[in-house]
């Protein structure tokens, strides 16, 4: 078998293992040039920029999640993009929210809408969980913090969304009241959150 021949094999391979696969993670030169190959004859696809799947690939709803946090593995799926994920609002995300930490740069990234908001190491590494989507690990807040971040951005997405999550949380035991609490106070929001989580017991 000829190295180039075995090169696709191997590319094939891990594609289909990893279900996405970021070109990054080919250690072979030729990786690129086997790719565009293989796109060429239909093997495989591309999906954004560096970014490829098996062409009958089954994905979820969730897939622009993975291609992004694919690419920006740093960044962490937050607001209405974490509770759109954790079936806390009616809202469907016409971006992809995420939270980056303060003072980095706006990264380039021009496959979905994306809005970035910049946290602090601390508020953007409490909450976090990580999910698989589509074979991909994305970073992603819990409800809870979810939440709390919900109330704490209240004037970009609306207190009726707040509200509404924080409702169907709470009657589906997604969290329990130290939790929020725990969030809240980490978030400086304890003194904004605090009538509605009274309001719930």
């Amino acid at each position: 078998m000829s190295k180039a021949k075995n090169n696709k094999e191997k590319i094939l391979q891990t594609v289909t293992k990893k279900h996405i696969l970021r070109v990054r993670s080919l250690r072979e030169s030729s990786a690129r040039t086997q790719l565009s190959r293989l796109v060429k004859v239909g093997k495989i696809q591309r999906l954004s920029r560096g970014v490829y799947a098996l062409p009958d690939a089954d994905f979820s709803e969730f897939q622009s999640l993975a291609i992004t946090c694919l690419t920006l593995p740093n960044a962490v799926v937050c607001l209405i993009s974490a509770l759109h994920f954790h079936d806390l609002t009616t809202q469907i995300p016409k971006e992809i929210w995420l939270a980056i930490k303060t003072n980095s740069r706006t990264p380039r990234f021009n496959q979905f809408p994306v809005r970035f908001l910049w946290y602090s190491p601390k508020a953007l590494s409490t909450g976090v969980t990580t999910v698989m989507i589509d074979g991909v690990p994305v970073k992603i807040f819990n409800p809870a913090k979810t939440i709390v971040d919900c109330f704490r951005y209240r004037h970009k997405i609306g207190m009726d969304v707040c509200l509404e999550a924080l409702r169907e949380g709470w009657r589906k035991r997604l969290f329990s009241m130290d939790e929020l609490w725990k969030y809240a106070k980490i978030c400086r929001v304890s003194t904004v959150i605090r009538p509605y989580l009274e309001a719930l017991v």
